[in-house]
């Protein structure tokens, strides 16, 4: 999956297909499209009925004929058709027609790292739909660390963390390309889980789905440190009655929740860092790790990175879009790669 930068300037468009959001970047346009990765169709008559933010609100609110449903898991494709339905019609239709209209439309796509061929042929499929006539294909990790500034192409460690919906993916980085990398299929929609059933045990209170990520907004400021907030109140359903409950939440409980599934990042970084070479590492001591993606807010998993490893731990400007601004950067031609030449004999 190597492409070279000269591809990439050649591109018109680029697209992070993520499991929580689609974005798009339009060379010469910036980013035109950031919506969540979610489609609402009608069952009856196979028609798409909304897309992006209504049909997200749509999640648990619908009739039986109407499916809501996520065409991509864990930066992969799964749904082809309906994916290329969805961003179909998240780009307006000015913006298609100017698209339709370049001769031989080129696309760059974010795939995970170290994803299989079937799955980078399904983003390819994906974009091909669209019109595009070669798609290349970036890994969302060298994307990312340009994104959020890190000096990827210089021969110096730097090591990103990409905290995604459905995986975590981590990675040391010189001379831009990646030394070592490991990708971990725990992500944003596991912390929700956790303390969904953290409610549900303890309080035998039924979160609504919706309900999980202002949650954790509520309790952001401080609330899940230890310098936070003993209690918080949450509303829910009564999972004996069914009735409108409302119960005050311990939240050093909620915090233990929410360690439980991210013990699996911490391995991961582990591993990582035991299979990079020593000089790396040491460069690694004192630059820390940079975390990107929609997850990396979760409030109290930087300084519970910080406390495990030892080691500094930064947190990107606006880090869940890191990586289509890389991707733009590179359509833009911004990232010059490092020089090589061959001594003179």
């Amino acid at each position: 999956m190597t492409v070279s930068l000269e591809q990439l300037r050649r591109c018109h468009f680029g697209v992070d297909l993520g499991a929580a959001r689609t974005r798009v970047y339009v060379k010469g346009a910036g980013l035109v499209v950031d919506e969540p990765s979610v489609a609402a169709v009608n069952t009856r008559t196979g028609a798409l009925i909304a897309v992006g933010e209504l049909a997200e609100r749509m999640t648990g609110r619908t009739p039986g004929y109407i499916r809501v449903v996520r065409p991509v898991s864990g930066g992969t494709v799964v749904d082809i058709d309906m994916a290329q339905r969805m961003l179909s019609h998240l780009l307006d239709d000015k913006l298609r027609r100017t698209l339709r209209r370049k001769p031989r439309l080129r696309a760059a796509a974010c795939v995970p790292h170290d994803a299989d061929p079937l799955a980078q042929r399904a983003t390819t499929e994906t974009l091909i739909g669209l019109g595009a006539r070669r798609v290349e294909l970036v890994d969302t990790l060298i994307a990312a660390a340009v994104g959020c500034g890190l000096p990827v192409e210089q021969p110096e460690a730097t090591m990103i963390l990409v905290c995604g919906a459905a995986t975590t993916q981590v990675a040391v980085l010189s001379m831009g390309s990646i030394v070592t990398a490991e990708r971990i299929p725990v992500g944003g929609d596991a912390i929700d889980h956790a303390i969904v059933q953290h409610l549900r045990h303890q309080h035998e209170l039924m979160l609504p789905s919706q309900s999980v990520r202002p949650l954790q907004l509520a309790l952001s400021g401080n609330g899940l440190t230890t310098q936070g907030p003993e209690s918080t109140e949450i509303h829910g359903r009564d999972v004996a009655t069914g009735l409108a409950r409302s119960v005050h939440v311990d939240t050093a409980a909620v915090r233990d929740a929410i360690h439980t599934p991210l013990t699996a990042v911490l391995d991961g970084l582990g591993k990582v860092l035991r299979s990079c070479p020593p000089d790396l590492v040491a460069d690694l001591a004192d630059r820390g790790i940079m975390m990107v993606g929609g997850s990396a807010l979760l409030p109290g998993l930087d300084q519970m990175l910080r406390t495990a490893t030892g080691m500094p731990v930064h947190i990107a400007e606006r880090p869940d879009t890191c990586a289509v601004r890389g991707l733009g950067e590179m359509l833009d031609g911004k990232i010059a790669p490092m020089r090589l030449d061959p001594l003179a004999g």
